[in-house]
């Protein structure tokens, strides 16, 4: 496989009208930068949360319900940059995937992930199909 880091993305690419091989050499690019974009965006942040937020937030207030409310807003916001670290750790595996070629092919099928669903979920792995059996038998085996 040649290097995607050395494909040039034009300005107005969309995969979708791309012709070409599924996952060419600049699809791949084009969807490990809108991976690195995602991941730096979240990074962002996640550091202006904890300059902002977490580090300048008095939890210890007099007034009772003034603790409760920012001890709530402190914690949805770990809740939140929780999510964020485990989106940025999928995130990773997708650029991984780009990296060995195995990026855009459903992980459970081998099929190819459709490009609308990759433009919405950059680090899907699996076809819609297979996501939604995924979920059902999830849900099936949760219930038991």
């Amino acid at each position: 496989m040649s290097n995607p880091k050395s494909v040039i993305v034009p300005p107005d690419y969309d995969p979708e009208n791309d012709k070409g091989e599924f996952m060419n050499p600049v699809m791949l690019e084009y969807f490990r930068l809108k991976l690195l974009s995602w991941k730096n965006e979240l990074i962002k942040e996640s550091e202006e949360t904890i300059h902002n937020t977490l580090q300048t937030t008095e939890l210890q207030k007099p007034d009772i319900a003034d603790r409760a409310s920012a001890e709530t807003d402190h914690a949805l916001e770990l809740r939140t940059r929780d999510r964020e670290r485990k989106l940025i750790k999928k995130i990773n595996q997708a650029l991984e995937r780009v990296e060995d070629g195995e990026y855009g092919y459903c992980e459970e099928t081998g099929e190819p992930i459709s490009i609308a669903r990759l433009k919405a979920r950059p680090n899907a792995t699996m076809t819609l199909e297979a996501q939604e059996l995924h979920e059902r038998m999830e849900k099936t085996h949760r219930d038991d």
